[in-house]
């Protein structure tokens, strides 16, 4: 253990000076009193110990989405980004220190058992949730296949309720489509933007009848985002060339990602968007805003303008994700605890009736498909 905080101390030197070296001499000392004077310490290892040291650093930064996890929890992190796992299907953050829905996932568990955007989740099995990590919460709401949790939930309208959910195999489907032939539109549904999300989204855009179509849906909603590289590509499918996202940081400075073209005919684009609508959906959705290639209807967007990037992986297999940088809208519109505001806001939808892809149905039929070049 020893060795590993000298080598920690070591690259402080070489990185950043005599002085900070100083300042972390302490956690050598901290694990020499552990060893000498804790009743139990023949119970604790040195991987515990050094485990919880780069934990506490992480956490001290205050921001929940930035994360050490150790080689299981960035197992399971991985298995999530897949689109495959086992819990109750939702997204979940940190808002004012409470875990917090960014949106639950349809066709899942927690969709079916009324899980809403917004939603604050106060409990888990009747543990409550103030300072937990996001690590924490999605290790205890995940769990086997047919298992119950117990969620106690204050919903944004304030009412609080207690919720059993059953753990299911969640499968998300990054992309899903349909031919709306009575209006002559296609519809298309991204849900997540995984590896496979472009290419899925190109091959069901293709394969309607472009000949006759009247406009395209692009439908948002509860996408909690995924990787950037899949939204640059996305947002490229509807605008033809131009800047697509905005990013700056401290380690790379300020970067442009910019169109990568297509062949698809420009047609009128209506795209839906809500509270759950996130993080890398919200820069496809500002893009096509921005460039004036499509109407946002809906309601404001979550509000997640944050990059997070793996930026060191452990010799046990841990891993530190960092938030490393913010984006902006190709016209330097901050998202970030912001969101995107709809050109058409349609109220809450009802039970029976989408009433965002009606006023999206409505609003296509009164645009005139434009000619080629965006």
């Amino acid at each position: 253990m020893r060795r590993i905080l000298a080598a920690i101390v070591l690259l402080g030197i070489v990185g950043f000076g005599a002085s900070q070296t100083s300042i972390f001499q302490p956690l050598s000392q901290v694990v020499d009193v552990i060893r000498h004077y804790y009743l139990w310490a023949d119970q604790v290892t040195d991987a515990q110990l050094l485990q919880g040291a780069i934990r506490g650093m992480v956490e001290s930064l205050g921001d929940p989405y930035s994360t050490y996890f150790t080689p299981e929890e960035f197992e399971n992190w991985q298995k999530s980004l897949a689109g495959e796992y086992t819990g109750v299907g939702m997204e979940i953050t940190i808002k004012n220190g409470w875990i917090t829905v960014v949106t639950p996932l349809p066709g899942t568990p927690a969709e079916a058992a009324g899980i809403r955007p917004g939603d604050v989740i106060l409990e888990v099995d009747g543990e409550s949730t103030e300072g937990w990590t996001l690590e924490q919460a999605s290790m205890r709401i995940r769990g086997p296949e047919g298992t119950p949790v117990t969620l106690k939930v204050r919903h944004p309208d304030g009412k609080v309720e207690t919720l059993t959910i059953i753990r299911a195999r969640i499968k998300v489907e990054a992309v899903r489509s349909r031919y709306l032939e009575e209006e002559k539109v296609a519809y298309v549904r991204v849900l997540r933007l995984d590896e496979e999300a472009p290419s899925l989204l190109r091959q069901a855009l293709s394969s309607f009848p472009l000949a006759e179509l009247r406009g395209i849906v692009l439908d948002l909603r509860n996408n909690p985002g995924g990787l950037l590289s899949s939204a640059v590509e996305v947002a490229s499918l509807f605008i033809d060339r131009g800047a697509i996202v905005r990013t700056r940081g401290p380690s790379f400075g300020e970067r442009l990602y910019n169109s990568r073209g297509n062949n698809l005919p420009n047609l009128p684009l209506a795209v839906l968007v809500n509270e759950g609508t996130a993080s890398g959906a919200e820069i496809v959705a500002g893009a096509i805003q921005d460039h004036g290639v499509g109407v946002l209807i809906g309601r404001k967007t979550f509000g997640k303008g944050l990059i997070q990037e793996i930026v060191l992986q452990l010799p046990d297999g841990g891993v530190i994700k960092l938030t490393t940088g913010e984006y902006l809208t190709p016209k330097g519109r901050q998202v970030h605890d912001v969101g995107l505001t709809p050109d058409i806001v349609v109220p809450e939808k009802g039970d029976e009736e989408d009433l965002d892809l009606k006023a999206a149905l409505e609003w296509i039929s009164t645009q005139v498909p434009v000619g080629a070049g965006r």
